[in-house]
């Protein structure tokens, strides 16, 4: 990682951790507030006042994703769900012996009635 990529993360994270702790102390100011005054424009304001703690969460848990990212090697496969490769070496000639001795199977089971019709 570069150093200006770490310092900006760093920043970026020292200052999500500011508006956070900012924001605490503000919202138990507003609580008060709200609690005394009764007033439903105070209520209302702390509502917005918690929705915005609750984004200023989210961007940092996405300031984490991408510095996560940005730090991973190129080498690294990104795991986007399970796939499963085969690779049958042969010749096509074997490939149909074994195409025909499968389906040669899957007749004598029904044959003998071992597998639904």
């Amino acid at each position: 990682m570069t150093d200006n990529v770490k310092n900006d993360y760093e920043y970026s994270r020292d200052t999500y951790y500011n508006l956070l702790e900012k924001g605490k102390e503000s919202l138990e100011l507003m609580i008060e507030v709200a609690r005394e005054s009764e007033h439903p424009r105070a209520f209302e304001v702390l509502s917005g006042m918690m929705k915005n703690m609750a984004d200023i969460n989210d961007k940092l848990m996405d300031l984490n994703k991408k510095n996560k990212e940005i730090n991973r090697k190129d080498d690294e496969p990104t795991q986007i769900g399970n796939t499963t490769n085969n690779l049958y070496v042969g010749t096509t000639a074997d490939l149909q012996r074994l195409l025909q001795e499968e389906k040669g199977m899957v007749i004598d089971a029904e044959s003998e009635g071992k597998l639904p019709r």
